[in-house]
């Protein structure tokens, strides 16, 4: 039970931390989370669309577009067209976004990066596995 506790006192600091970004710059947390979700996704090579981007944060379709008109209007989200198919809008996350999350976040992600080099490859493995098992088991009961 200890390493359960101490993921959830991880996610709790992330979280404060999430949030502490969000108020500094205006945002929702949910706005944070959708970024987050655009981000990851854009470094995996994969287009979003609107629709998809709510059915991810379990957003309604009103919910959906005032999430993505407040991202816009903030100047963190464009709507484009997706140049296979025109009928399809597709969500792109703007450079200014990427920056502010970088200036924020980057000393964080430097210093977790640092910390990873007190870890052999076996123990990086087995932490990886772990993460990838609780995101497994976290994601199963939410959608269940």
């Amino acid at each position: 039970m200890q390493l359960v506790h101490l993921l959830r006192a991880l996610t709790v600091e992330l979280d404060q931390l999430g949030g502490e970004f969000a108020s500094l710059h205006g945002l929702h947390p949910t706005d944070l989370r959708a970024l987050i979700h655009l981000l990851d996704a854009a470094r995996a090579g994969t287009e979003v669309t609107p629709g998809q981007l709510g059915e991810q944060l379990r957003l309604n379709s009103a919910g959906t577009t005032a999430l993505v008109d407040r991202l816009e209007r903030l100047g963190h989200v464009r709507r484009v067209r997706d140049t296979r198919d025109r009928r399809r809008v597709l969500l792109v996350v703007e450079d200014r976004a990427i920056e502010l999350g970088q200036s924020f976040f980057g000393p964080l992600i430097g210093g977790m990066v640092a910390a990873l080099g007190d870890f052999d490859s076996a123990e990086l493995a087995a932490a990886r596995r772990f993460l990838l098992t609780m995101t497994q088991v976290v994601s199963a009961t939410r959608e269940g």
